[in-house]
């Protein structure tokens, strides 16, 4: 797993490049529809500069692409990135459960 730290030149996983408000308010933004920089700029309290920058750090997670659209770059989520995501939350939350289970079903066995 990447680690990202400001002057590191490795990509951020998903998971670190979320832990970000801004770029988990700019992925929720993607979320309704694609958008270039000046329109994400415009519905959340950050600059085009700054929204230009988190753009950068989740396209190097994986979690958005970008298309040229005249003069502007549209971006969009990537699919693969967030599936990803959620393959790792479905395996976290499957590891949780089963460990849950077997505490259940060791108490049960006891109290048996």
């Amino acid at each position: 797993m990447a680690t990202y730290q400001g002057a590191d030149r490795r990509s951020p996983d998903g998971w670190q490049a979320l832990g970000d408000p801004s770029r988990l308010a700019i992925v929720s933004c993607l979320a309704e529809r694609a958008r270039a920089v000046g329109e994400i700029a415009e519905v959340l309290p950050i600059s085009r500069p700054a929204v230009s920058q988190h753009l950068k750090v989740l396209k190097a997670a994986g979690l958005v692409t970008d298309q040229a659209a005249g003069t502007r770059r549209v971006y969009r989520l990537n699919p693969a990135g967030m599936q990803a995501l959620r393959d790792q939350l479905d395996t976290f939350w499957r590891r949780a459960l089963d460990g849950f289970q077997d505490v259940v079903e060791k108490q049960t066995e006891e109290n048996s």
